[in-house]
């Protein structure tokens, strides 16, 4: 009698045990524009689980161009996830100044282990940060490297340099350049913003336009739509017809010799397996200009449901996304997705360091439009999208696209309307 209460009494204990264990566990979720991470992701959230069994993360991504929108309506109808990634500038600051992103100054190791100017594209002006750094993405020109050598092609270190090569692929009977503006974002920040670096002067020039110093139709802003120009008799014949993907398959089949691409493609090229060895060179600056420059972008970070019941939980995941641990995760499982963070990281895969590499010796700076241009109407990214893709296709000019960037950013945009004439 006596052993049968013992057993009842222990079945009875494991079983409120087992229930106190389950209540214990907090549930969160989060969301992303990356579709293409999933398994990559799970990767690095189970590792996060592993040192936190009381955390689990259920990772809920949503398609790219839909992203934003459905993120709005989230937050706004109550049902956004706990954690959710953030685009970099103004689309992040609108979202934390209605309030519905967490201030995140007392996340230990955020004020530490990144510099003021990684916090920058997810923090107030007087540096209140609402998102962990989370993502940098590099831009440059994918290449089929045994096409290059059958046909004697260096790779190009001027943009005349360039448009040479791209005419001798053309003569061989293959298309020089895959990308087109059927996915009309590619043409903004794929070709357009991974171009204007070198020839409105990288970041030093790009804030001169933002205080007034330059008008949005100078020479530098015409070169840029100029040298979209130059690729139209060398991009897909029906290009206003094909998607991102037919682009990149395009390339990947060998038709195309060259893709303006992001770092973000190599897991779906590298998975693709090509029949041939591919790599990847950086935009080359106009002949006679020392100084090049590369687009690195700061791209996601990481921000807080204001409005989440877990924010507790929510923030020793965000203090886990600030060491070296997360960043070596992330570097390995997501390549082409560069940490952000201070302490060096040291990358496995080989495509990502010679995306990595293009850095050296040359200008870093983040797409033309993110910082200060997108938070009025008429906006620069569609300014700058839509012109340029009007250029691409012999619609307009380089000089009508730059006065068309000018003149719609002068409507809202104060620097534009006291630009220096």
């Amino acid at each position: 009698m006596k052993l049968g209460k013992v057993l009842l009494f222990v079945v009875f204990a494991l079983l409120v045990s087992t229930s106190v264990m389950a209540q214990d566990v907090v549930e969160l979720t989060m969301g992303s524009w990356r579709v293409d991470d999933v398994a990559q992701m799970q990767v690095i959230l189970d590792a996060f689980t592993a040192a936190n069994p009381n955390i689990r993360i259920t990772f809920d991504p949503t398609n790219p161009p839909d992203y934003n929108a459905t993120l709005r309506t989230q937050l706004e109808g109550g049902t956004a996830p706990d954690l959710f990634y953030l685009r970099s500038y103004a689309t992040s600051r609108a979202l934390f100044e209605e309030g519905f992103l967490e201030p995140l100054s007392d996340v230990p190791g955020l004020m530490e282990n990144f510099t003021p100017e990684a916090r920058a594209p997810w923090a107030t002006d007087d540096g209140i940060p609402y998102g962990v750094p989370f993502i940098a993405v590099s831009h440059g020109i994918y290449y089929n490297v045994d096409l290059f050598n059958e046909l004697g092609i260096e790779i190009p270190t001027t943009w005349e340099e360039l448009m040479t090569a791209a005419q001798a692929i053309k003569d061989a009977g293959k298309i020089p350049f895959a990308n087109a503006s059927g996915d009309a974002w590619t043409i903004a920040e794929i070709v357009f913003m991974n171009i204007a670096p070198n020839y409105i002067g990288g970041y030093e020039g790009r804030q001169a336009y933002l205080k007034g110093e330059r008008c949005f139709n100078d020479a530098g802003a015409v070169g840029a739509f100029q040298a979209v120009a130059d690729l139209g008799p060398f991009v897909p014949e029906g290009q206003s017809a094909l998607s991102y993907y037919d682009s990149q398959q395009l390339f990947l089949m060998g038709d195309a010799a060259m893709w303006f691409g992001g770092s973000w493609d190599i897991p779906f090229f590298e998975s693709e397996e090509p029949e041939f060895d591919w790599s990847v060179f950086a935009v080359p600056a106009p002949a006679g200009q020392e100084m090049s420059y590369v687009t690195f972008h700061m791209d996601a970070g990481m921000g807080l449901n204001a409005a989440s019941e877990k924010k507790e939980a929510a923030k020793v995941f965000l203090e886990w996304m600030t060491t070296p641990e997360f960043a070596k995760l992330m570097a390995d499982n997501i390549p082409g997705f560069f940490p952000i963070s201070s302490n060096p990281v040291q990358l496995e895969n080989e495509h990502a360091n010679t995306f990595l590499a293009l850095n050296e010796g040359r200008g870093l700076d983040v797409r033309w439009a993110w910082e200060g241009l997108l938070a009025g109407q008429p906006d620069g990214y569609t300014l700058m999208q839509d012109n340029a893709i009007a250029v691409l296709a012999g619609q307009k000019t380089a000089q009508e696209a730059a006065d068309a960037l000018q003149e719609g950013l002068a409507q809202w945009f104060e620097p534009a309307q006291n630009c220096a004439k």
